[in-house]
């Protein structure tokens, strides 16, 4: 088991002191505390809202390989429905390379959604444009010549994608909410799995959990090649008491901000709060 921290770059949390680049000095100054103390990874989000400071995630990474040593470094996750799948690997190839093969990325099609106007996409094309960014983003890790065509971006004819990543295979994560077929489409391409556990209890995800495991089965991967992640929502503090004080007002008007922009009825807000 490998422990680890995500984080969304959060620029509201505290006692409404903090600077964006006080912020941003915290971030990575928790990062190198992470590193120090040994945990295995740590993630950065992609949003692209007024609350968060983590709309380029590769490049907060970067910064952080360069004042860090064994920790690897994450998206948590690249919102690759709304990115260019060859701008992505060269991204993150070139962290591998700052970060001397510590680099990996998680995928998948964000649970926010303001990417998809802000880049030019139609939101009715979620799923679509995941599918045929993903198939690109993989062609791309395998081959350094690539042939391909789709529907979202211009073709590419035997065209070389640089650099190219220190790691021989740089890993790919599919981050999945709650669909089933995403959790399918994981196991079926021997992807590693990590789960965004946002709201709910963590235990209901294990059907779908045995869902992707079969479907890696049936596609003839290896137990050991359907790794699974767990990410969920969390503070540490001192004492409870200082969490509270430090996490919960941001937080609390974060997810009601949230709730009326996604439709959630008021019991539904209380009850994540």
């Amino acid at each position: 088991m490998e422990i680890g921290i995500d984080s969304f770059a959060s620029a509201m949390y505290g006692r409404g002191t903090l600077t964006p680049e006080d912020a941003m000095e915290q971030l990575l100054e928790r990062i190198v505390q992470a590193d120090e103390a040994g945990l295995a990874v740590y993630g950065i989000g992609e949003h692209h809202k007024k609350e968060f400071l983590d709309s380029a995630p590769a490049v907060i990474l970067a910064a952080a390989a360069a004042r860090t040593k064994n920790i690897r470094l994450t998206s948590a996750v690249t919102v690759l429905s709304t990115a260019d799948p060859v701008r992505v690997y060269q991204s993150f190839a070139t962290l591998d390379l700052i970060s001397k093969g510590r680099a990996e990325m998680v995928v998948g099609r964000g649970s926010a959604v303001e990417a998809y106007p802000l880049f030019g996409y139609d939101l009715r094309d979620y799923d679509a444009l995941f599918k045929e960014k993903l198939d690109l983003l993989l062609k791309i890790r395998e081959q350094e010549f690539v042939t391909w065509s789709g529907k979202y971006r211009p073709a590419l004819e035997n065209q070389p994608v640089y650099p190219r990543s220190s790691q021989q295979k740089l890993p790919i994560w599919l981050g999945v909410g709650g669909t089933p077929a995403s959790f399918l489409r994981a196991g079926t391409l021997g992807l590693p799995l990590m789960v965004a556990v946002i709201g709910g209890e963590t235990e209901h995800f294990r059907p779908l959990i045995d869902l992707y495991k079969e479907a890696g089965k049936q596609a003839g991967f290896t137990p050991d090649q359907l790794s699974v992640g767990l990410h969920s929502p969390g503070y540490v503090a001192a004492t409870n008491e200082e969490a509270i004080a430090d996490y919960y007002p941001g937080y609390a008007e974060l997810w009601t901000k949230l709730g009326k922009e996604r439709g959630w009825s008021p019991s539904n807000q209380k009850r994540i709060r």
